[in-house]
Formats: C-alpha cells, sequence, structure tokens
C-alpha cells in the first residue's frame, strides 16, 4: 500500500455527512473529537507496504512480483489491498460484516481508495464488479458489504448484477485452504442476458477481506471464461500467508 495522501485529508469530511450514524471518537485510540479512525490512527496501522502486484502479499521493496506468482501466475491480472487482515482491521471489519454496522462502509472506503494504484484501476476498469452472496447469506446479513464499497468507490460504474452467486456454500472462513476451491466450483455465474458485456472488457472485483484468494479466483475465472480481457481486484484487507489457518479458526467462531 502507499502512502495516505491528499485524497485521504480532503475525502475526511464525508464520515460526518449522509445522515450516517458515525462514531464520535476514534475506534482505535478512543481520542476525542475525531474521525471514525484519527489521522494518527491511519498513519500507525496502515503504513506503506511493499506488495505483490499479482496476489498482494508482503514482497521485498523492490520486488513486483513474489515467487509463486511468478511460477503459477494468478487468473487475476493485479489485486491491491489496502491493509493487512490484523487488529485493528480484523476488528472493525467485523463490526462491518458481522454486526449490522454498515456505516463503515465510507471510511474503509476512503482508505481503500487511498493505497497505492487503487486510483488508476478504478480509473482503467470498464466496470466495477461487488463480490456477489448468495440469497441466503444476503438475507442473514441484511447487505452485501462488498457493495457497500464498490458502489462508494465507482457510484457511476459499480454494477451489483452482472456477477451472479447462484450456489449457495459453507463460509470459505469455516474450511481449511485444501478444501476452499472444491467449496467455490459452479458458485459463480454471469446474468445471462447480459454475457455478452463481458467480453473483451477490463473488470475490477472489490471485496472487503482476501484470505487465500480462493473466492476472488473462482470469480475472476468465470468471468474471464465468459471473454473478459482483463480482471483485477481491490480488496481492502489481506491476511499474511502464515496467517490464513489462524484467520480461519478465528472466524469460524464469528457471528
Amino acid at each position: 500500500m502507499g502512502t495516505i495522501g491528499p485524497w485521504w485529508q480532503s475525502a475526511r469530511a464525508p464520515w460526518r455527512g449522509g445522515g450516517l450514524a458515525l462514531p464520535s471518537r476514534c475506534a482505535i485510540c478512543q481520542a476525542w473529537p475525531a474521525q471514525p479512525v484519527c489521522d494518527a490512527c491511519v498513519a500507525r496501522f496502515a503504513p506503506p507496504v511493499p506488495r505483490c502486484t499479482r496476489c498482494a502479499l508482503p514482497v521485498p521493496a523492490g520486488v513486483a512480483c513474489c515467487g509463486a506468482c511468478v511460477r503459477e501466475p494468478p487468473v487475476l491480472a493485479q489485486c491491491i489491498a489496502a491493509v493487512a487482515y490484523t487488529w485493528p482491521w480484523r476488528g472493525l471489519l467485523a463490526r462491518f460484516k458481522f454486526q449490522a454496522q454498515p456505516g463503515w462502509d465510507r471510511p474503509l472506503a476512503l482508505l481503500l481508495r487511498s493505497s497505492s494504484g487503487a486510483e488508476d484501476l478504478l480509473h482503467e476498469a470498464d466496470a466495477v464488479l461487488p463480490m456477489p452472496l448468495s440469497r441466503e447469506r444476503l438475507a442473514e446479513r441484511g447487505y452485501n458489504p462488498s457493495w457497500q464499497l464498490a458502489r462508494l468507490l465507482a457510484p457511476q460504474r459499480a454494477d451489483t448484477g452482472l456477477l451472479l452467486r447462484i450456489r449457495h456454500s459453507a463460509p470459505q472462513s469455516t474450511l481449511p485452504r485444501s478444501e476452499r476451491l472444491r467449496n467455490l466450483q459452479g458458485a459463480f455465474a454471469l446474468e445471462p442476458l447480459r454475457a455478452a458485456q463481458v467480453r473483451g472488457r477490463h473488470l475490477l472485483l472489490v471485496d472487503d477481506v482476501m484470505t487465500s484468494g480462493a473466492t476472488l479466483h473462482s470469480a475472476a475465472q468465470a468471468l474471464r471464461q465468459a471473454g473478459a480481457a482483463r480482471v483485477s481486484a481491490l480488496v481492502f484487507a489481506r491476511t499474511e500467508a502464515h496467517m490464513d489457518d489462524a484467520v480461519h479458526a478465528h472466524e469460524a467462531d464469528a457471528p
């Protein structure tokens, strides 16, 4: 992730707008008064980190692509993550995803958009697609966190009806890495009447958390098979490779 620059500074004011019930103090350090996440905490807990351009895992400075992606290039042409999926972001994302606090969409989207390269991806994409939920999962949560982010990142090009989740399955967070791809077989499809709109286009997927990458890769594969020229991804948080099993164990008990 790149540095937090003028875009982040100038965009803080909308957090107070829109009639949203946002915190009146920083959710991390409890500074008063502050934005939902104050500037000091953004600087401290969202530092610039060199990441692989294909899978968003950390890499040494000056390295563009990790060894695993060099050996076996993933279906995603590019992937950008704003932060590591660690404290304090894990807790804030739990509020956003599992505790019916959709008002976190604005601060999280602002931080995601400020990540190095995110503006370019948003500008280049022909359409911005939130990772879809099954009908059962949408009914359970009441909203799709990925759509909440996508609509703020690209109000004119966010499209919630092109990529569909057609099969309900066990949450990825409850499964070990070895079972996640199998769990997603046949899970994604295109809206049949709009399949032609994918051909030759650059599509950008948006998600809140990327762990093993199985969900994003499965969705990207469906888009590429339908003729998309390029599929990239923007995610708010990315787990470290060695943390994946620990995250799986932690989130299996999430509400």
